[in-house]
């Protein structure tokens, strides 16, 4: 019978970048950032279930937009068995946070675009009467 992917004690890194379709460098540079611990034998990297969880966390967060220190700092507050509360909330915050702040790009971006309409405006009509 043969393990599924979650219950297998181990990955290599080339494993995991197949699996979530990114790069070596990528894993590495989650890892240099903390996110990741993998064991080494030699130069080999060895990437546990709980590494694995945590890269598929980490890419979850990134999709959301969220930080590198965002997400380690939600990522290091799980813990399995554990009053998962105290996460939520933050997590709940962090959104609420990312949200607020992809609303006010999105005005900025709007009152942008108004400006130039505006100019491109004045530059038409100053063309058709020169």
């Amino acid at each position: 019978m043969q393990q599924s992917e979650k219950e297998r004690a181990e990955f290599s890194i080339g494993e995991l970048a197949v699996e979530f379709d990114v790069t070596p460098r990528a894993i590495r540079f989650y890892e240099d950032h903390g996110l990741l611990a993998p064991k080494r034998a030699g130069q080999r990297r060895i990437y546990s279930p709980r590494d694995r969880t945590r890269l598929k966390l980490t890419l979850r967060g990134k999709r959301l937009g969220l930080t590198l220190s965002e997400i380690r700092e939600l990522i290091d507050m799980y813990e399995p068995g554990r009053d998962e509360r105290p996460q939520l909330a933050r997590f709940l915050a962090v959104l609420e946070a990312h949200k607020a702040n992809l609303l006010q790009q999105r005005a900025d971006i709007e009152a942008q675009l108004s400006e130039l309409q505006a100019f491109e405006k004045r530059i038409r009509r100053q063309l058709k009467h020169n």
